[in-house]
């Protein structure tokens, strides 16, 4: 998918610089044809009204203007037919029939200017009364000076092409960088979901298929039965999770801003926890300051602080204390739960809050997924805050920072 992706971003970037080299090529061959031929139009409408130096030779060249860089001749066809021709430097002007050929030409055409191809020259034709004149001017230097502007445009349009397909090819791989990202990342969610889904799975149909065999005694399959219960309850419990995830992920998670006094908040959620944390061994302290306020979700902001506890439950040691803070340090408020347990290095510290990663010692504990930093770190980033973790002299702490 990301290979197709990268050939149609190149594909279209250089469909649009093939626009551009036509258009701007095309524009300045036009321009430059427009030029030239205007001015040598004006050239021969010059010597159209200038008759012969003496008159009537067709041999004496005539003193040309300083802005006459073509060579050109006139021929004056007079009312008789009797045709003069001078001011050819060039031309053989000897050739009476050959001057008769361009003259009869020219008489077929309607317009006034135009260009014989078969000849290489241009003509002017001009009515004066007595005589009519017609000015030829030769066009081989245009169609030279038009085939060297031609080359050039193809040569500067393949090094253009060369150039810009490089940096294309470079641009691709920049802008597909984030979607290579997602997709891996989508890639390694549904295989570790996939992985995650499949272990009670399997023992939610291995105990079926249990309960079914009657050499089972009845106390036996009662057992079957509850671990079915607690199989299915940790599955639902996956699958919200996932839920969770997907709702955040897609904006579709009600964000319902309010002002939430956080020190409250703290306080309320470290309550039902203490009788837990007693139970296990633990010890519960926390510094709360006062009056921390606070625009978010204050159902959200619960279920984040409840992630936290829930992770130093599971993973820290009962032979230390937990230690629940939070803090205002002008225009941001930080809540932090520390306690003592195994050294998270900097890159676990960073990993910790990827989908379904957990620590090896935690891995196959049956009680967690790896899902709940991942819900908390969307979470805080909805609400425009950081959530990090540090681990210092063998203590793991979890940092939530966010604008009060």
């Amino acid at each position: 998918m990301l290979k197709r992706l990268r050939i149609k971003f190149i594909a279209v970037i250089m469909s649009i610089v093939t626009v551009l080299f036509v258009v701007i090529f095309g524009l300045v061959l036009h321009f430059t044809m427009q030029n030239m031929e205007r001015e040598s139009v004006q050239m021969m409408r010059t010597m159209s009204f200038r008759p012969p130096s003496d008159g009537a030779s067709m041999h004496k060249p005539d003193k040309k203007p300083d802005n006459i860089r073509l060579p050109f001749f006139t021929v004056d066809i007079t009312r008789d037919g009797e045709i003069t021709a001078y001011g050819g430097e060039y031309f053989d002007l000897t050739d009476k029939e050959m001057l008769e050929k361009l003259v009869d030409t020219v008489n077929e055409r309607k317009k006034e200017t135009g260009i014989l191809h078969e000849y290489g020259l241009r003509y002017l034709k001009k009515d004066m009364g007595r005589i009519k004149a017609i000015v030829f001017a030769d066009i081989s230097s245009e169609k030279a000076m038009i085939k060297g502007l031609i080359t050039n445009m193809v040569v500067i349009g393949l090094i253009g092409y060369a150039v810009f397909f490089l940096i294309s090819l470079l641009l691709a791989k920049w802008v597909t960088k984030p979607v290579e990202k997602t997709w891996n990342e989508q890639k390694q969610f549904i295989a570790d979901a996939s992985h995650e889904l499949k272990t009670p799975l399997t023992v939610i149909m291995t105990n079926a298929e249990m309960m079914s065999d009657k050499s089972y005694s009845e106390s036996a399959r009662d057992g079957f039965t509850k671990n079915i219960l607690s199989t299915s309850k940790r599955m639902r419990g996956l699958v919200e999770s996932l839920l969770e995830l997907a709702r955040l992920d897609n904006n579709r998670a009600q964000i319902k801003l309010a002002e939430v006094d956080l020190s409250k908040l703290v306080n309320d959620s470290i309550l039902p926890f203490e009788p837990l944390f007693y139970e296990n061994g633990f010890e519960l302290s926390s510094d709360i300051d006062n009056d921390v306020k606070v625009s978010a979700d204050k159902d959200k902001l619960r279920q984040v602080v409840n992630i936290l506890l829930d992770n130093a439950l599971k993973y820290s040691d009962p032979a230390d204390k937990v230690t629940v803070e939070l803090k205002q340090r002008g225009s941001e408020c930080i809540l932090s739960v520390s306690g003592l347990g195994t050294p998270l290095t900097k890159e676990e510290c960073e990993d910790i809050f990827k989908r379904f990663y957990r620590v090896d010692q935690a891995r196959n504990d049956g009680q967690s997924y790896g899902l709940g930093l991942s819900i908390a770190d969307s979470i805080i980033k909805e609400h425009n805050g950081k959530i990090w973790a540090e681990s210092e002299n063998g203590y793991n702490i979890f940092y939530v920072s966010l604008p009060v």
